[in-house]
């Protein structure tokens, strides 16, 4: 009898979903093939110019070595400074850490606090990685579904219906990923109302696509919105989005300072400090020049405009505007049930995705992945022209299926 070299917990996780579709498509592209990827959640614009200049200078100037584990003094100053300046959230040295990337500061803090049997309340649809990090950690995920009529959004009565006593985090995302969904002043505080009745429950704020908001709309976060929650909120950014930095690998976190050490914990005797150079350079891109991002943003609002528009005129699918990050989240109920040339019947969002794919060449994320069907999800952080000609290549095949579709 052999024996597995694999841990049981390996068990309960699945690989990331955007992480497949990407590798995917660079394995077809690797064949010859013209494929669209529409699946890599990150801006197609090139860091900033200063920033990797400040990169240059620290290589330059041998600051090459390890940093403390919870990241350097300046960075972490410069950290403390953002949230002030952009949240009007304070912060002591002591409460807030630099990690490898916003998914390493929530892995940290989920694996430092949820014991076996915690539950964890997460609105769906969800970034892909949110509940395998709460099974990896033994905790129970508790999916809230956010339905297409209510924006995507959490609402209150259904974030009370899930509160139990074994309920140890809510995570929150907003804007969203894959929505696009933000929340107002409004309804954060209708929220945050409701956990001020629970005192047991902590909040895992992830903010990082906050500054990536169109329309005038005003960000928010929860503990700027409800004070008395800044005791057992973790509020989690990063770099990587609203500075094309996704390579960069550096995401921050503010918390109260047991819950900060702990996290540093998991980490020092993880991967132990971020990158040297990484850090510098974030230095300069919170403290820098931030007028580049109202240029970017005006580029975002053009191309979401664009794919909604066009996505909204093929038959059988519907796709909200959405309020902030970069992607969009149709629904494609009505193209479940139909049959494609090749005599295949879609049933699922999946079924729908790997004909967009194999048929034409466009690479989207199933909406399954993030715990909502029937949908998809698309990045426009490309081309205008790239979202033409991925739009047009979708609205052929759907008109190539046949049959009556389940929601007809």
């Amino acid at each position: 009898m052999t024996h597995s070299i694999l841990a049981d917990r390996l068990s309960r996780v699945k690989p990331s979903a955007t992480f497949a579709i990407i590798a995917k498509v660079k394995e077809l592209e690797a064949q010859g093939k013209n494929i669209i990827g529409l699946g890599a959640g990150e801006p197609d614009f090139d860091t900033p110019d200063f920033i990797k200049n400040a990169a240059k200078k620290a290589m330059d100037e041998g600051d090459t070595k390890y940093t403390p584990v919870p990241g350097t003094l300046a960075l972490k100053q410069a950290v403390i400074e953002k949230f002030k300046r952009d949240n009007n959230l304070t912060y002591t040295q002591d409460q807030v850490m630099v990690s490898t990337g916003g998914k390493q500061v929530l892995y940290n803090a989920l694996m430092a606090t949820v014991n076996a049997g915690d539950e964890v309340i997460i609105p769906a649809p969800y970034w892909v990685s949110y509940p395998d990090m709460v099974l990896l950690a033994e905790g129970v995920p508790v999916i809230v579904k956010c339905t297409q009529e209510t924006g995507f959004k959490l609402q209150p009565e259904d974030l009370e219906a899930a509160m139990t006593d074994k309920t140890k985090w809510v995570i929150l995302n907003s804007p969203s990923n894959p929505t696009g969904a933000a929340y107002t002043k409004e309804e954060m505080k209708a929220l945050t109302d409701v956990l001020l009745k629970h005192p047991h429950v902590w909040l895992l704020v992830d903010d990082i696509y906050e500054h990536l908001v169109y329309d005038g709309f005003e960000f928010v976060t929860p503990a700027q919105i409800e004070p008395k929650l800044m005791d057992r909120t973790l509020t989690v950014n990063g770099v990587s989005k609203a500075y094309s930095m996704t390579g960069w690998r550096i995401g921050f976190a503010g918390g109260p300072a047991e819950l900060i050490k702990a996290m540093g914990k998991i980490q020092g005797q993880s991967t132990s400090s971020p990158n040297s150079i990484s850090q510098a350079a974030s230095v300069e891109a919170l403290n820098g020049d931030q007028s580049f991002m109202e240029e970017w943003k005006s580029a975002f609002v053009e191309r979401r405009d664009l794919v909604v528009s066009l996505l909204n005129d093929i038959k059988g699918i519907e796709c909200l505007t959405p309020t902030g990050a970069f992607y969009v989240y149709p629904k494609c109920a009505g193209l479940i049930g139909k049959t494609t040339p090749q005599g295949k019947r879609l049933e699922t969002d999946e079924d729908v995705v790997t004909y967009f794919l194999e048929s034409v060449g466009v690479a989207c994320v199933h909406g399954e992945a993030f715990g909502l069907s029937p949908h998809f999800r698309i990045s426009y952080a490309v081309s205008a022209e790239t979202l033409t000609e991925a739009c047009a290549r979708i609205k052929k095949v759907c008109s190539e299926l046949s049959g009556e579709s389940l929601a007809a």
